[in-house]
């Protein structure tokens, strides 16, 4: 505050103003009067001048017009000096300024509108009802809840607390600074509400995560007759985003037509991004292609919807309709795609997102390296990988724990362990993520000590609790190191109950060491937790196989059969030009199946017979022989 109060007044001193202001008054100066420039000349004129105090007044109220929402050269410093110069200041006046200074986004600005309200209330006139929604609104901007809490008393002991327009910003100030009971009271005990009462309550509800309370009010809103709008529809849609629930949400969507809520940008956005949270891809592709304006917030949420889904070829789609339509990608949106192209194994596609990056000077460090690391490690090109990695400036942990996990998926798992040690040499904490890699890391590469180690820092040094994960690799560590009364006793050992993934690594441990009973005492388990999967049949079938106890792994087989498992088919991926194939066993759906299969068909009479290999190599020979 005594930075406000000791500033001096920073005008122009030219002897003459703009030609355009000679011969007229001060008033139409001030009225002509289009920049706080302008202002500060016309300032400095009635200073050098001597002129009435009372243009002083007009300075001051002609400067508020220059407020943050309407100029971007908007001069807190000055208009305050201003307003501490007037030498008695009305309501008016003081209603102004911190209206001013509340509606900034700024905390320091917030700052000085609370202290002018003290202010007033030591020396000034009496707070009226314009008065304590933007001192609200200030403290809301500071979460200020205590101060909060004494200028609620004010307005109860000054009779404003049935003032709509007072309660609702106080309901506000709450609602984002946590106090959900106060707001509950106050929205309770009010003679008058809107539909911004309804929206204040259930928005706060919301943002404190009470998800369902906050639908729950808005069917009570309902009940009561008052009609919704696009604001509070897009507050309830994320709500029910959040609950995950496609059945309420539709009836939400349902409300919407019935009632002809404006279907803007925003109530879109709010309904793509719920459908694909509830599980609905054809619902969000639905309501996308209906939107009649779509801004780069619309094309995200489907890419990084149908992302979070899977639907990575599908997000990609989406990606390329938006480079037609011309809209300019962010970086949600590149880090969108880039995760798409690291599980489709889209190294063409993800190389030119990279050169895109570099052309157009997008930050590479924070999500876009960390993204641009995960592609290039997924789709196995490591070395662009590092060296995306080695260019960053700035490195969090997620950037160390991409480049661990992406290390230790290529096979370079002592690498991975340096990259750890100099992540703790910058001093940078590891997390959960990280001793993913990094036990991984010790698991391909058979560093079974190492693992052991690095497990048992994870509690002990920093502080993290071991997830089913880290226990499911230190199994498969154990398991590949030959150690399968060790595994089992780990097992026994956990404080968490071990799951599917768990007992899959141990079973696959006793295929490679040939346990078949310790096999069998873990495929009854896994029967029990998911007997609908195939994976645990196919591992003990092969386990009887291997031990040359055939009948078994037939009576297995036929088993499966009739249990009517489920079977995951088999899939591989092949880039060619930038476009990558799937196949799936059994799969018919290529366009060029028939050519797929004839060629498939061929290869196999070449491998049941060396000399139509030999054949075929000699007759391609000559065939290249005659065209050269």
């Amino acid at each position: 505050m005594a930075n406000f109060k000791n500033f001096s007044s920073s005008v122009l001193t030219s002897n003459t103003l703009n030609a355009s202001y000679l011969g007229i008054s001060i008033e139409q100066k001030l009225k002509l009067c289009k920049s706080l420039q302008e202002l500060k000349q016309i300032h400095a004129f009635l200073i050098k001048t001597s002129s009435p105090i009372h243009f002083h007044q007009l300075i001051f109220t002609k400067s508020l017009s220059f407020s943050p929402g309407s100029s971007s050269s908007w001069d807190p410093t000055y208009v305050y000096s201003l307003f501490d110069k007037l030498p008695d200041p009305d309501i008016t006046a003081y209603n102004a300024v911190i209206r001013c200074f509340s509606s900034t986004k700024n905390d320091e600005s917030s700052l000085v509108a609370v202290l002018v309200f003290v202010e007033m209330l030591e020396n000034g006139p009496f707070p009226d009802n314009y008065t304590y929604p933007f001192v609200f609104k200030a403290c809301t901007r500071l979460c200020a809840f205590k101060e909060g809490e004494q200028v609620h008393a004010h307005v109860v002991k000054n009779g404003f607390v049935s003032d709509l327009y007072v309660v609702n910003n106080l309901m506000r100030l709450y609602a984002v600074c946590g106090g959900v009971e106060r707001m509950r009271k106050l929205f309770g005990g009010s003679t008058e509400r809107d539909l911004v009462s309804w929206t204040t309550l259930i928005q706060g509800y919301v943002d404190m995560g009470y998800w369902k309370e906050g639908v729950r009010v808005f069917f009570e809103m309902c009940i009561e007759g008052v009609r919704a709008d696009e604001m509070t529809m897009v507050v309830v849609i994320s709500a029910i985003a959040k609950l995950g629930d496609l059945s309420l949400g539709r009836k939400i969507h349902e409300y919407m037509y019935d009632h002809k809520v404006k279907f803007d940008v925003f109530v879109g956005n709010a309904l793509v991004d719920m459908y694909l949270k509830c599980g609905s891809a054809e619902f969000a592709c639905n309501v996308f292609n209906e939107m009649p304006v779509k801004n780069v917030v619309s094309w995200n949420s489907m890419i990084l919807g149908l992302a979070q889904q899977g639907k990575f070829r599908e997000a990609i789609n989406v990606f390329s309709k938006m480079q037609s339509k011309g809209v300019k990608p962010d970086t949600v949106t590149l880090v969108g795609v880039l995760n798409s192209c690291a599980n489709l194994g889209g190294l063409d596609l993800g190389t030119w997102l990279h050169a895109y990056i570099d052309r157009y000077h997008l930050k590479g460090d924070g999500f876009l390296g960390n993204a641009l690391i995960d592609m290039y490690a997924k789709c196995g090109s490591i070395a662009k990988a590092l060296r995306v990695f080695n260019n960053m400036k700035w490195k969090d942990v997620y950037t160390y724990s991409a480049m661990i996990v992406g290390l230790a998926l290529n096979g370079q798992g002592e690498r991975a362990l340096q990259v750890f040690l100099e992540m703790r040499k910058m001093e940078i904490e590891p997390n959960e993520v990280t001793f993913i890699g990094v036990l991984m890391a010790c698991s391909h590469a058979g560093l079974l000590e190492d693992g052991r180690k690095h497990f048992g820092n994870m509690s002990k040094v920093f502080n993290l609790e071991p997830q089913i994960e880290h226990y499911c690799i230190m199994v498969d560590l154990l398991g590949r190191a030959g150690l399968i009364s060790e595994a089992e006793e780990f097992i026994r050992e956990m404080p968490i109950a071990p799951d599917a993934s768990l007992w899959g690594a141990l079973l696959g441990a006793c295929r490679i060491h040939g346990h078949v009973d310790l096999g069998k005492n873990v495929m009854e388990k896994l029967e029990r937790i998911e007997s609908e999967r195939d994976g645990a049949y196919v591992l003990m079938s092969n386990i009887y196989s291997s031990s040359d106890r055939w009948r078994e792994s037939s009576t297995l087989r036929k088993a499966m059969k009739e249990l009517n498992t489920k079977k995951n088919p088999g899939c591989s991926l092949i880039e060619l030009e930038g476009v990558v194939y799937e196949f799936r066993k059994g799969d018919k759906a290529h366009p060029k199946v028939n050519e797929i299969y004839t060629l498939l068909a061929e290869i196999h009479n070449c491998l049941r017979d060396p000399l139509v290999l030999i054949q075929h190599y000699l007759s391609s020979s000559g065939r290249q022989m005659s065209q050269g």
